[in-house]
C-alpha cells in the first residue's frame, strides 16, 4: 500500500496556557498522514511551532505535562521594570536546556514566530536568527513580559496585531493551510478544571525539579505574585486578540481552522497541559475529520 501524506502550512494562534492545545493538533495531524512543511506562529503558537520544528516537541510534552503550579512559578523572574513584570531569562534559559537552542534558518523546515512593533505600529516576521530570540519576543505579553530587543527594535507579544498570523504562509506551495485560532467562541460552560491530574512521568517531574532547584534562592511566591490579580488585564488582552483574529481570518482565510474556546482555560494554567494537549487533539478531530472522510482510498 503507498500513501502520500498531504503537505499542511500550519498557523498556530496567540493565547498563553491555550497554546498547549498545538500539541495535540500536530499529533492529530501526524496520526492522520499530513506532513507539516511550515510553520507561522505567535506567541505560545511560536514556542509550540518552533520546539515542533527543532524536532523536540516529544521532549517539551513530557516536560510540560510534568510540571507542577511551583515550578512554573519559580520560573518567574521579576524585573521590577515600569515595562513589564518578568524579563522572562528564566523560562528562556530552561526551554534551551530542554530542546537546545539553534538558528532559524537551520531548521528542517520553513518557520516564522511573529511580534509586534509597537513603536511603529506593524508586525515583524522573525525568520532568522537564535530561535528562542525569537521565541521570546514572539511571548512578550503586555505588562507581564519586559519587552525583548532585537536589531535595536522593542518587540512585544505579535498577538497584538495578529494572533492567527497566516500572511507569512502566503507563498507556501503546500496542499493546504490550517490554522489553529485559540480565541474561538467561548463555551457556554467552560471547562472544568481538573483538580488532581496524572503526571506522566514523575521521573521526568524529578528531573525537572532538580534543574528549576537552582532558582529556589530567588523563588516567587504566591504571596509575592498573584497570577490571578492578571485575570481582568487578560481576558481584556483575549476580548482583543478574538476580535482581531475573527478579522483576520474573514480577510484571509486559510483553507480550515482548528477552534479552541477562549475561555478553555487561563492564560497562566500551564498545569492543566494534559487536559488542554487532549482538548486540542479533540478539536482537530471535529474541525478537520471530514478531510480524512473525503480522502480517496490509496491504491493497493
Amino acid at each position: 500500500m503507498s500513501e502520500s501524506k498531504k503537505e499542511v502550512s500550519l498557523v498556530l494562534g496567540s493565547g498563553g496556557a491555550r497554546g498547549l492545545a498545538h500539541i495535540g493538533v500536530i499529533r492529530w495531524l501526524e496520526e492522520h498522514n499530513y506532513q507539516i512543511k511550515s510553520i507561522s506562529g505567535c506567541s505560545m503558537g511560536a514556542v509550540i511551532g518552533g520546539i515542533y520544528a527543532a524536532g523536540k516537541l516529544a521532549e517539551f510534552e513530557l516536560w510540560v505535562c510534568a510540571i507542577k503550579k511551583m515550578d512554573i512559578v519559580s520560573l518567574l523572574d521579576i524585573s521590577w521594570r515600569k515595562n513589564g513584570l518578568v524579563k522572562g531569562d528564566k523560562i528562556i534559559d530552561t526551554l534551551i536546556a530542554l530542546v537546545g537552542d539553534q538558528k532559524i534558518e537551520d531548521l528542517p523546515i520553513p518557520y516564522t514566530a511573529v511580534a509586534a512593533d509597537i513603536a511603529s505600529e506593524k508586525e515583524v516576521w522573525l525568520q532568522s536568527g537564535s530561535l528562542f530570540d525569537a521565541i521570546r519576543a514572539s511571548i512578550s505579553l503586555p505588562m507581564f513580559f519586559t519587552p525583548f530587543t532585537i536589531n535595536g527594535v522593542d518587540l512585544i507579544d505579535g498577538g497584538v496585531l495578529n494572533p492567527v498570523p497566516i500572511a507569512p504562509t502566503f507563498s507556501d506551495q503546500t496542499d493546504m493551510t490550517i490554522a489553529v485560532n485559540l480565541g474561538g467562541p467561548a463555551q457556554v460552560k467552560p471547562i472544568a478544571k481538573v483538580v488532581s491530574v496524572e503526571k506522566k512521568s514523575s521521573v521526568f517531574h524529578d528531573k525537572i525539579s532538580r534543574y528549576i532547584s537552582k532558582f529556589q534562592s530567588t523563588l516567587i511566591t504566591d504571596t509575592v505574585i498573584d497570577l490571578s490579580a492578571y485575570d481582568i488585564a487578560n481576558q481584556a488582552f483575549d476580548a482583543m486578540q478574538g476580535t482581531i483574529a475573527r478579522q483576520k481570518l474573514a480577510a484571509y482565510p486559510p483553507d480550515y481552522t482548528v477552534e479552541i474556546a477562549r475561555n478553555a482555560c487561563g492564560t497562566f494554567e500551564f498545569d492543566r497541559a494534559t487536559e488542554i494537549i487532549e482538548l486540542g487533539y479533540n478539536n482537530a478531530q471535529k474541525y478537520l475529520s471530514g478531510l480524512v472522510e473525503n480522502d480517496v482510498a490509496p491504491e493497493i
